[in-house]
């Protein structure tokens, strides 16, 4: 998912994105969706959310094209 996306997602449940990184916008997306704010963070390396949005994205981020041991 694009910046332009995740900024619409979070502008839709009234986040503010004024100065905020791509990361921060999503983790804030997750802490008002009562998750936990996990996005570009090392749980990625044992998380099994395979449902979550943000996994392709979290899993390229935090393993910069290596394969991912998930």
């Amino acid at each position: 998912m694009n910046v332009a996306e995740v900024k619409k997602k979070a502008k839709e449940m009234d986040i503010n994105t004024y100065r905020m990184k791509k990361q921060d916008m999503i983790q804030a997306i997750q802490q008002a969706e009562n998750n936990i704010p996990c996005f570009g963070t090392e749980r990625v390396d044992y998380c099994y959310e395979q449902a979550c949005l943000w996994r392709k994205d979290c899993v390229s981020s935090n393993h910069n094209g290596k394969a991912a041991l998930i």
